[in-house]
């Protein structure tokens, strides 16, 4: 599968030149193997790219400017597309290619696979990172059993929290009672000092 960039090599736009740069640059560093076709030079390349550019994806004036990108002779996009997936981290997505292991691509990828199957994604098709014990079945017992025992600690802690409920309103109590025999003392302190005076 070789991706095809269609360039103009000798546009007179800043711009075009920009995207160009832009769309190649990225590719370069991920490392994508690609084909320049140069659209200025090479009357051939223009009139192939204008040709398989789809209709509802050509600008009002009906011509497709540069950069333009296929993977072989399927189109990806212009540069407006390639920069939105390049936004999103679905570049290889974008250009109809795998994703590389450890991108970030390839984890959204992995996360999307196991939200819709609510399996493992492919990458463990072969269990090579899967621990034995998943392989046979024992880790999942082992942790239903741990749930139950922790779900009847759950049913004992309730107990014990309303035990620890009953001793903090009664310590609450204490500490009203408290406060208010400071307030009487000051209180007669108070009058003590007035009849002194």
């Amino acid at each position: 599968m070789v991706i095809k960039v269609f360039l103009a090599s000798s546009s007179g736009s800043t711009a075009i030149k920009k995207k160009q740069q832009d769309v190649v640059g990225f590719l370069e560093a991920l490392k994508v193997d690609y084909t320049e076709l140069d659209i200025a030079c090479n009357e051939d390349n223009r009139m192939w790219m204008r040709q398989n550019v789809p209709e509802e994806k050509k600008p009002a004036n009906g011509i497709p400017l540069p950069p333009q990108i296929f993977n072989e002779d399927s189109y990806c996009g212009d540069y407006d597309t390639f920069f939105d997936a390049k936004e999103d981290n679905s570049v290889f997505a974008f250009l109809g290619l795998p994703p590389p292991p450890g991108s970030k691509e390839a984890l959204q990828a992995d996360k999307k696979l196991i939200l819709q199957n609510g399996t493992h994604s492919e990458e463990n098709a072969d269990n090579s990172e899967v621990p034995v014990e998943e392989h046979n079945g024992h880790a999942h017992g082992e942790e239903e059993e741990q749930e139950r025992a922790a779900d009847e600690e759950e049913g004992e802690g309730v107990e014990a929290d309303d035990d620890a409920t009953q001793v903090e309103t009664a310590g609450d109590e204490e500490e009203e009672e408290a406060v208010e025999e400071t307030d009487e003392a000051q209180e007669e302190d108070e009058e003590q000092e007035e009849e002194a005076e």
